[in-house]
């Protein structure tokens, strides 16, 4: 089901499936994407968790702010699993959706129980082709993505959830696997598909994801 919330000063859309006594599972979109990027695995997902998939600022049915600073992205779904009743939930991350996720784990470590992230930048200062789209939201992401704050890298530290980091290996743009160095105890997999794993190794994905939920 569809529905609307708003949180943290933005309305935020976002899908919800599954039994809401079940353990909540968080799926966070990678950038220009939006929860229907889930599809293939929410009805999946929903078999055993409370699935809770929005749409972050500045994507699909949600608001446009104009303002996207990251660690604001991620207390916005602090506050929707607030207003939703969920003090605990398992997140699951797609590249901008995985840098929401260790932003929201490492600043409200108590706030997860388990997390992954697919292929997302991890906050080391890096170079990247220049920006064809210059949105607001894609110039303001970029820019926190190519020169991030370092007490980020730092931060990740108070990462205390037990922490799956899928890389998409040489064919990616990105630049996931320092991650697993500096969350502690992060365990790494390699799945040499490129950037979108879930997308172009759906069974792998699941595979991996599922023996790490176990």
């Amino acid at each position: 089901m569809i529905r609307t919330a708003h949180v943290n000063g933005v309305d935020l859309s976002y899908r919800e499936e599954g039994d809401p006594a079940a353990p909540t599972l968080v799926l966070l979109h990678g950038r220009t994407a939006d929860h229907n990027n889930w599809n293939p695995f929410i009805r999946r997902f929903a078999e055993r968790f409370h699935v809770i998939a929005p749409d972050l600022r500045g994507h699909g049915a949600s608001e446009r702010p104009g303002r996207y600073e990251l660690p604001d992205m991620a207390e916005d779904v602090v506050a929707l699993l607030g207003a939703l009743g969920v003090d605990q939930a398992i997140l699951i991350g797609h590249s901008l959706g995985g840098v929401v996720a260790y932003h929201l784990a490492m600043n409200h470590p108590e706030r997860v129980s388990l997390l992954v992230l697919e292929d997302p930048p991890a906050p080391v200062p890096h170079e990247r082709p220049a920006l064809v789209d210059d949105s607001p939201m894609m110039v303001e992401t970029e820019r926190q993505i190519v020169s991030p704050d370092p007490a980020w890298a730092e931060g990740l530290k108070r990462v205390t959830a037990p922490t799956l980091v899928l890389a998409g290996g040489p064919a990616s743009h990105v630049i996931a696997e320092p991650l697993a160095d500096l969350i502690p105890g992060a365990k790494l997999v390699t799945i040499g598909v490129g950037h979108l794993i879930h997308a172009d190794a759906p069974e792998e994905f699941w595979a991996a994801v599922g023996r790490f939920l176990e």
